[in-house]
């Protein structure tokens, strides 16, 4: 099998939003263009229009009434809807999972690539706490589901030939929960490239209004300092957010395009990121236009955010500890220029992890093919 001639089928967990995962595959079909892109449920019309143009098959669940809105509630299906797709026509899989996608079946002598966003959070390390927030309905349930799910999961990442994890911190849970080693390769982030401009006074907030993302952290911190915050976005905690808002917090909605939520990022006098995410695209991409970030201390921050140079890092999950860290940026600011934070984030430019991706991918290859050779090549008795 020639390199040049390797059929390659791309794997995602779902394609419904334009969120940080969606964009990595978006780079992997830049590295691999003639590849299909299989995928749980597609909306097509909440994923940019440059994707109507590439080849993407879906799921039977696709047929299902809502199933673009309410896939996360089929996630007992999802396993079966994986295994089901037929990938024997493949040299090399590349999946993108923080689900069940890296659950496909591929042929004894294809390689299959897993990027792996996360162990499924609600399946392993989070767990108690969605179970915490999840209604009486769910809470009764899912015990019983997440044990045969966990060892789904398990199976499932035993079929990967090789892991990338998006950060150093989800290698160790790769390691932790599937006993597998991996080498990092940081995701995709669009890098801002318009001129700088002077910074106001005020902070700034991007993301979804869920309960992991802490935004609530930044909003009562804030109100209690009598600092402007902007914050942007939506979702479910979006009622409880407004009412512990103070009068300097301004909430503008999820519907902004790419270049207002880009001058945002040129404009604030620093980010604020007091959730524990996998990675993190938003830190990256407010240094990438300039704008220091306070972070809370765990999780990809602690890799993209230096502290002290780029913006700072606090210990705690908690107001006060948001607080101490706002009055220490005030009092001290950042020991790199605008100009030094931007060229940190080129670390994590989208030309860069394709290069670093296609890279990687032919290497695993080469390693593969290798391994068969060596097997084939055993003699009888050794084989004995």
């Amino acid at each position: 099998m020639q390199n040049s001639k390797m059929k390659v089928a791309i794997v995602h967990d779902w394609l419904v939003s334009y969120a940080g995962a969606d964009r990595v595959v978006d780079c992997m079909h830049h590295v691999f263009p003639d590849a299909p892109i299989y995928t749980l449920v597609y909306d097509a019309k909440r994923m940019p229009s440059w994707f109507r143009s590439y080849d993407i098959r879906t799921t039977w669940v696709q047929k299902l009434p809502f199933a673009t809105k309410l896939y996360k509630k089929l996630l007992p299906l999802m396993p079966g809807a994986f295994e089901a797709l037929d990938l024997s026509e493949y040299d090399l899989v590349l999946s993108s999972s923080s689900s069940c996608s890296k659950g496909v079946i591929t042929r004894p002598d294809a390689v299959h690539i897993c990027y792996c966003h996360t162990p499924i959070r609600y399946v392993w390390d989070f767990y108690y706490t969605y179970r915490a927030n999840a209604n009486p309905l769910v809470r009764a349930v899912m015990p019983g589901q997440m044990h045969k799910l966990r060892q789904w999961d398990k199976c499932a990442a035993d079929r990967v030939d090789y892991f990338i994890a998006n950060s150093r911190y989800i290698a160790q849970r790769i390691k932790k929960y599937y006993r597998r080693d991996s080498d990092v390769i940081y995701p995709c982030v669009h890098i801002n490239e318009s001129p700088f401009v002077p910074k106001e006074d005020f902070y700034l907030v991007v993301g979804r209004f869920t309960w992991y993302k802490r935004i609530d952290l930044a909003v009562a911190a804030c109100t209690r300092l009598g600092r402007r915050l902007i914050v942007i976005g939506s979702g479910e905690e979006e009622s409880r957010l407004k009412a512990i808002a103070g009068p300097r917090v301004e909430f503008l909605g999820g519907g902004l395009s790419d270049e207002e939520v880009r001058g945002y990022y040129l404009r604030a006098k620093a980010f604020l990121f007091p959730g524990e995410e996998d990675f993190g695209i938003t830190p990256v991409e407010a240094q990438s236009a300039g704008t220091p970030v306070l972070a809370y201390g765990r999780g990809g921050a602690c890799e993209t955010v230096e502290d002290g140079r780029t913006g700072y890092l606090f210990n705690a999950q908690t107001v006060d500890s948001l607080v101490d860290c706002i009055a220490r940026f005030e009092a001290e600011g950042v020991a790199c220029t605008p100009e030094q934070i931007r060229a940190h984030s080129l670390r994590f430019s989208e030309q860069r992890f394709e290069r670093q991706l296609r890279d990687y991918c032919l290497r695993r290859v080469q390693d593969w093919q290798a391994e068969l050779r060596a097997c084939a090549a055993m003699p009888k008795e050794e084989v004995l």
